[in-house]
């Protein structure tokens, strides 16, 4: 009986593993949390989050979230700060911009729908951005270039990713009677699943320009050092 039960507590039985994974992801979600307190530093922390993500789908041993998502928050962070300053400064432009023309008529007025265009097209750049960054080393114009080039790869794809990050923070917003719910389910995974998710969905290119866990250039095909 008891070496049943310590083979099932083991760390390579199923219950040992999908446990490994709910600490990656409770770990995750926390060091994410804590980190974006100050608010400016929530492009570091986001660095971090897909750094924990992708490194667990593409490692075969066992990491530790808190020690990873620390190497991609201080990796990443001059990189990761100023993306996310200069798409604060963008979003807070458009947002004015759409709320001038929302309520103007005629040609004014019609504006608003490229601003709408603006704002999905930043929505899939900082969505995309972040993985990237996490994933390659390069300097922040060819990140940015990265990010595209996996955008145009799949833009089915991009949107449906770009719905999986967005879609539950609207629903969590129009649902506010079972706020207390949701809130705690942010808290515990809801950040760092996310990530998942869309770190899953964007294995399968990256894996194309990291053979061997080296981290690669995708259009230029230099290998880089990994982080």
């Amino acid at each position: 009986m008891k070496k049943r039960i310590a083979a099932f507590l083991d760390n390579d039985s199923t219950f040992g593993q999908i446990m490994g994974k709910c600490w990656l992801l409770i770990a995750a979600n926390l060091m994410f949390l804590v980190f974006s307190i100050p608010v400016i530093t929530i492009g570091p922390a986001l660095a971090g989050l897909f750094h924990v993500c992708l490194r667990s789908l593409r490692s075969q041993d066992e990491i530790s979230p808190v020690r990873e998502f620390w190497k991609g928050f201080r990796g990443n962070f001059r990189q990761a700060l100023i993306v996310w300053l200069i798409f604060l400064a963008a979003a807070f432009l458009v947002l004015m911009d759409i709320r001038i023309t929302v309520h103007a008529d005629g040609g004014i007025g019609a504006m608003r729908y490229l601003f709408y265009l603006m704002a999905g097209v930043g929505i899939l750049l900082i969505l995309f951005i972040y993985p990237v960054m996490a994933a390659f080393s390069d300097t922040l114009p060819h990140l940015v270039r990265n990010a595209v080039f996996f955008i145009a790869r799949n833009p089915v794809r991009a949107v449906g990713a770009a719905a999986l990050a967005i879609g539950p923070m609207i629903y969590t917003y129009m649902d506010l009677e079972r706020l207390p719910l949701y809130a705690f389910l942010w808290t515990l995974t809801g950040f760092s699943g996310i990530a998942m998710l869309i770190s899953r969905m964007l294995i399968h290119d990256f894996e194309i320009y990291l053979p061997d866990k080296n981290k690669m250039d995708p259009e230029a095909g230099q290998k880089q050092e990994l982080k």
